[in-house]
C-alpha cells in the first residue's frame, strides 16, 4: 500500500497502517536525530515523537508523498529544541581515563576515525548538519532535502558547501591520522 492509502486508514483509526508507516520509515527518522544529536541517548525519543505527532494528527500531513520529509522535519525540530535546552552535564563530557597501552603516535583505527569525523560533524552548525545528514547519510535529493529544510535549492547548497567546507578545516590537522587509520584496517 503507498503512504498516502497508509495515511488514510491512519486518519481512520487503523493501528496496522500507522504500523506499516513506522516500519517504513523509523529508521531514516532515527538515524537523522542521531546524527544530529551526535548519539545521543535519547535520539530513539526524539525520533518516536514525531511518530506520537502524527498518530495524534495524521491530517496534519497535507501531502502523503511528503510523509517521509515531514516525519524528518518534526524529528529534526525536537533535536533542535533538545539541543537548546539547558541540561546538566552530559556523561560525553566527563573526564576520560587514560588508555596505558594506547600510543600517542599510533594511527587511529576505523572506530576512532569515524567517531572523530562524528565529532566534528555535531560541531557543525543545525542546519549545516541537518542537510548534510539528510543528503549525505539519508539519501535525499537536493530537491527533497530543501522541502524537509524549508528552504530553496540554492539555499540548501549553500549550506552543504559551508558544511564541507567547516569539515575539511576542521579535519585538515589530522588527515594523515584518519588515511592511516584506515589503511591499517584494510579500508
Amino acid at each position: 500500500m503507498s503512504d498516502a492509502g497508509l495515511l488514510k486508514a491512519a486518519a481512520g483509526g487503523s493501528h496496522a497502517a500507522f504500523a506499516e508507516i513506522a516500519s517504513r520509515h523509523y529508521q531514516p527518522v532515527y538515524r537523522l536525530v542521531w546524527r544530529m544529536t551526535n548519539g545521543a541517548a535519547d535520539a530513539e525519543d526524539m525520533a518516536q515523537e514525531a511518530f506520537v505527532k502524527l498518530w495524534q494528527n495524521p491530517a496534519q500531513v497535507r501531502e502523503a508523498a511528503a510523509l517521509k520529509g515531514w516525519l524528518m522535519r518534526v524529528a529534526a525540530n525536537a533535536a533542535i529544541d533538545r539541543s537548546r535546552k539547558p541540561r546538566g552535564a552530559a556523561l560525553d563530557e566527563a573526564p576520560e581515563v587514560a588508555d596505558p597501552q594506547a600510543r600517542p603516535d599510533a594511527p587511529l583505527d576505523r572506530e576512532q576515525a569515524a567517531r572523530l569525523v562524528d565529532a566534528r560533524i555535531a560541531a557543525l552548525p543545525e542546519r549545516q548538519r541537518l542537510a548534510l545528514s539528510l543528503v549525505y547519510f539519508e539519501g535525499l535529493s537536493n530537491i527533497e532535502a530543501a522541502a524537509v529544510l524549508e528552504v530553496s535549492v540554492d539555499a540548501l547548497e549553500s549550506l552543504l558547501a559551508r558544511a564541507r567546507r567547516g569539515l575539511k578545516e576542521s579535519l585538515s590537522a589530522g588527515w594523515r591520522e584518519l588515511l592511516g587509520g584506515l589503511a591499517e584496517t584494510g579500508q
